[in-house]
């Protein structure tokens, strides 16, 4: 994407108001909307998150399909989820939101026991082990979701990485955290929750063209 389509994406997501972008300063010194998500969204409903929601694929559809219930893509590159805010506003998609932050601060943007459900799709596996502490399913991760989680939230992980699907199956067995459902190629399995194969991103259409498997869990974490 050329320099002028991002610094056009950029000033078109400074007056949207699905858009949220604090600085690093805001975050850490007290965001706004922390514990009063909401009063954003003028409603009570369950919070969904998406983690590196890249274009905001899951975010929107999952919107589309569920509007009671609110939906949050989390991304540091606003150029990409512009496409999904933009189609929300287009669409009339009341209960979506794109906040442009890094994953690290997840905690600093939401109070305790205020999400319900997040599912992180397609992350970076950060194979090399000292690039360990920035895999987003690391246990100093997993803390910081278990914090913003209600008692009984859902984290679900979609991945073409057969590294990061073993890598985290194996901590969260490790941990004694209770893995609800694993499965290494999602579309070979028939009984696939909806939710999993019916929604597909930009990039993941491209793996599957190639035949690659998708994996899938999903888990809940101890309090």
């Amino acid at each position: 994407m050329g320099s002028k389509n991002k610094m056009k994406r950029f000033r078109e997501n400074e007056t949207f108001p699905n858009v949220v972008q604090p600085t690093r300063e805001e975050m850490v010194d007290g965001f706004e909307w922390k514990g009063k998500w909401a009063e954003f969204f003028k409603n009570d409903h369950p919070i969904t998150l998406e983690l590196g929601c890249g274009k905001g694929e899951y975010t929107v559809d999952l919107a589309r399909k569920h509007p009671d219930r609110n939906f949050i893509g989390i991304d540091i590159k606003g150029s990409r989820f512009w496409r999904g805010a933009k189609t929300a506003i287009e669409e009339g998609l009341q209960n979506v939101a794109f906040l442009r932050t890094q994953i690290e601060l997840v905690d600093y943007a939401f109070a305790k026991a205020e999400i319900s459900e997040i599912w992180i799709t397609f992350p970076d596996p950060q194979i090399k082990y000292k690039r360990t502490k920035h895999r987003m399913t690391n246990p100093e991760f997993l803390d910081r979701y278990r914090t913003i989680l209600k008692p009984d939230g859902i984290i679900h992980l979609k991945t073409d990485s057969e590294y990061m699907h073993g890598y985290t199956l194996g901590l969260l067995q490790g941990l004694g955290e209770e893995v609800l459902y694993a499965h290494h190629n999602i579309y070979t399995n028939t009984e696939a929750p909806e939710e999993v194969v019916g929604t597909q991103t930009f990039y993941e259409k491209q793996y599957l063209e190639l035949g690659k498997p998708i994996t899938y869990m999903k888990f809940k974490l101890r309090r």
